[in-house]
């Protein structure tokens, strides 16, 4: 093709000039057009007085900006907002001088100068309008702005225009310039749901509006006239353009030197984004507090900008939230991969293929951590994966480890990763990539403060966006053997003790006595030990113990007895299975109960909501928990507490929950639970100053695998937990209590001991009389116990 010749002077098209007289005549309908607006104005103005027909400016003169419900950690991070718009009510003085600056460089220059309407500038923009043939220049002043948001419609009209003017008058009538840029800078959309500049500085920057730099500021100042122009998260190119263009005007009106105009167009700006708004994960928490809050304060909860602070500690929250993270995906690396989530077809036409890569991740969003992606090739030792951003993962070697089989020949067409999958991905520490899967298992984690209720830490699921249900407040579930020191702690009540010899062997009850069908118990893995100890039997967790302890102390008294820590009785019915945790609580009612055992025996109510403010500081409400030792009722006294702190702290070190020893503290107690066909794994346990419940299970309850236990599943990520929080806290050893007595190293009530009301054993088929010992029961014992445990057992039976 050939190229144009370059234009010369002579050819190139010359600017069409109007002639001197026309200028005028412009000049002059300018200025006459000038007149009559003002004229207007001035008559407009005389009515406002004389017929005040226009809205009432009550709700500025009275401004009640609707500002959003926060939700905050007991140590002020904030962790869930709530409203449609957001906003941070900030007052004038506070306003950076620089963002003043910049919002009349752009807005209204001549804002201290005018009463409201800028005639000036009405005469200049309709001189330019008669110029041009069309408007190009505005004539509204941030009180007409505020005028018109307030009160008007944004249609474009003269009736309307004419209004705004009239308000504007009066506004300026009745507030002074400073309370108007108050409200202006308050009330005006910025974008993002963002209103007012201290809530645009928060969401574009995050950052108090304090703290935003000059460049900062001229990019916020450019958002009111078309935020979604000038989004930086949007469009950052148009909205530098017009930071710029705004700091130009600000050094033409001597607001900045030259040296801060050359340092603040040469700041790069680092704006959020649109990722996750919240530093620390506790959206079951904010969403506990919006349910709070709503019931009482009913839809105002969404406007009156009530400031909750919870008694949530956000490192504990953090560690919690991935510590049951953790716990839930290494469960899932043990049980396979499913497959991928979805197929795609890959268009050949590379601006095609990037669309449905795209389209179809927007349907599978990242979830923190682990990270959505498009397959483009695969093979067994190499897959390659899109992201959204258009980037691409090659993943190799181990971390196609868990994939292997869905990568192989024999794969299931629905299992198997090809060009198209969408799969997940995860990032090892050494910055390689690994496919793996969301978990379809679900769990929960609560921790409090046993002594006052406080809640420190809850994670009510593994994704809340992906499962709302909160599993530490609504999923009913059965115990298990986390449930067995309930019935232990009422057979205290009963002579038994630590030392009780009960007999671990078989037992089969009949219909009529367990209220439905025949039921032969078994211990966990079968078979059974014959007697042993109560201590014993409770680190190993043994079933039939259990169910002969309930067997003798009474189904009634039983049921009745674990109310005193927070159970519902009718939630467990009076029958035998009771003993094996047979009915339904929440982790939040085992937090609860297992704080008595923490704190010597009280029974504290768990609390969510430290303080309720409103916007200008003013305390609505304050929590007023109460407390062990203080105003607290007892759950039982303080012996039972103290024996039972005794037999949990066997169980954390040398039974099912010995896990814990690898945090070398002597000071934890706890108690592993895992149900019928382990469709529920627990581990329920404590230190002192901190009570923590860990679950594992499926919303559809069913089997966890044959080999998942609640010391496997749970108490790791219980471990996880209390081995970050307890750090630096120092060991504690529970006082005993005058009322329990040791006798050759076991503890005993000093109104139960042997030979003086004290149960020596349960169960045991030829039990002594008369303080004899019978040699069966030496011979019953199994060969596995020691001599020294057969002397131990046999002193008992003689009463020693």
């Amino acid at each position: 093709m050939q190229s144009s010749p370059p234009t010369s002077p002579s050819t190139a098209p010359k600017k069409r000039k109007h002639p001197l007289w026309l200028k005028l005549l412009l000049g002059f309908a300018g200025l006459v057009a000038a007149f009559v607006v003002c004229v207007g104005l001035v008559l407009g103005y005389a009515l406002v007085v004389a017929r005040p027909n226009l809205p009432s400016i009550d709700a500025l003169t009275d401004y009640r900006p609707k500002v959003p419900l926060r939700v905050y950690t007991a140590d002020h991070v904030l962790i869930g907002e709530f409203g449609e718009e957001r906003r941070d009510v900030v007052h004038i003085q506070d306003v950076p001088d620089y963002l003043k600056k910049a919002v009349l460089a752009i807005e209204d220059a001549r804002f201290y100068d005018h009463g409201g309407v800028d005639l000036t500038g009405i005469a200049r923009a309709g001189i330019v309008a008669l110029t041009n043939g069309h408007a190009t220049q505005g004539a509204s002043t941030i009180t007409m702005q505020v005028a018109r948001n307030f009160f008007l419609s944004s249609e474009k009209t003269y009736t309307r225009k004419i209004y705004e003017m009239l308000l504007a008058y009066k506004i300026e009538s009745k507030l002074t310039k400073d309370q108007i840029l108050e409200v202006y800078m308050n009330q005006i959309y910025l974008g993002q749901r963002a209103y007012g500049f201290a809530s645009a500085a928060r969401v574009y920057f995050g950052k108090d509006l304090k703290d935003i730099t000059l460049a900062e500021a001229a990019m916020l100042a450019g958002l009111p006239k078309a935020p979604s122009a000038y989004n930086p998260v949007v469009n950052p190119n148009r909205a530098k353009v017009r930071q710029e263009y705004i700091l130009q005007r600000m050094l033409e009106l001597h607001y900045i030197t030259q040296a801060q105009y050359d340092d603040a167009v040469k700041q790069p700006l680092v704006v959020k984004g649109l990722g996750r708004e919240f530093s620390v994960h506790a959206e079951y928490v904010a969403e506990m507090v919006r349910q709070m809050m709503v019931a009482q304060y009913r839809e105002e909860a969404y406007t009156r900008g009530l400031n909750v602070v919870t008694t949530i500690d956000s490192a504990d929250q953090d560690v919690a939230y991935r510590a049951l993270r953790r716990g839930l995906m290494d469960y899932e690396r043990r049980h396979g991969y499913r497959g991928p989530e979805a197929f795609i077809n890959l268009p050949a036409d590379a601006s095609e293929r990037e669309q449905a890569i795209d389209d179809a991740l927007a349907e599978h969003p990242d979830n923190g951590e682990i990270i959505a992606a498009v397959v483009t090739s695969a093979t067994p030792k190499e897959v390659q994966a899109a992201f959204i951003d258009g980037n691409v993962a090659t993943i190799t070697g181990d971390g196609l480890r868990f994939v292997a089989f869905a990568l192989g020949p024999r794969a299931q067409p629905n299992q198997r990763i090809r060009d198209g999958a969408v799969v997940r991905l995860i990032k090892n520490s050494d910055g390689s990539w690994a496919i793996t899967q969301l978990p379809q298992v679900e769990g929960a984690f609560v921790s409090v403060v046993p002594q006052d209720g406080a809640i420190r830490a809850l994670v009510g699921g593994f994704d809340f966006n992906k499962n709302k249900f909160n599993h530490v407040t609504q999923a009913w579930r059965q115990p298990g053997s986390s449930f067995k020191p309930f019935i232990y702690s009422a057979s205290l009540d009963k002579g038994l003790g630590p030392a009780t010899i009960i007999n671990d062997a078989p037992l089969f009850f009949s219909a009529a006595e367990t209220g439905g069908q025949p039921w032969e118990p078994k211990n966990y893995g079968g078979g059974f030990e014959g007697p042993m100890t109560m201590r014993t039997a409770l680190q190993k967790s043994r079933n039939l113990v259990s169910i002969r302890i309930l067997s003798q102390i009474g189904t009634k008294y039983a049921q009745q007895y674990i109310t005193r820590f927070g159970f519902d009785a009718d939630r467990h019915p009076a029958y035998l299975p009771m003993a094996l945790g047979a009915g339904l609580v929440t982790p939040l009612q085992m937090a609860s109960a297992y704080s008595v055992f923490a704190n010597g025996g009280y029974r504290i109510n768990p609390y969510l909501i430290a303080e309720v403010t409103d916007p200008s500081g003013n305390i609505l409400a304050r929590s007023q928990p109460i407390i062990a030792e203080q105003n607290a009722p007892r759950a039982i006294d303080g012996r039972n507490a103290y024996v039972m702190n005794s037999l949990l702290q066997s169980v954390a070190q040398r039974g099912t929950g010995a896990k814990t020893n690898v945090l070398k503290r002597t000071d934890l107690a706890g108690k592993t639970g895992t149900t019928n066909d382990s469709r529920d794994a627990w581990f329920a346990g404590y230190q002192h100053t901190l009570t923590a419940i860990a679950w594992i299970g499926y919303d559809n309850p069913r089997s966890l695998g044959d080999r998942e236990t609640g010391g496997g599943l749970a108490l790791p990520v219980w471990i996880d937990y209390m081995g970050q929080t307890l750090k630096g806290v120092p060991e504690y050893k529970m006082p005993m209590s005058d009322d329990v007595v040791s006798i050759d190293g076991e503890l005993y009530f000093s109104e139960f001991t042997p030979g003086n009301g004290f149960l020596a054993s349960v169960g045991v088929s030829q039990a002594p009389a008369d303080g004899e010992v019978v040699d069966s029961a030496s011979q019953a014992m199994p060969e596995h116990v020691g001599d020294q445990e057969k002397q131990d057992i046999m002193n008992l039976f003689r009463g020693r």
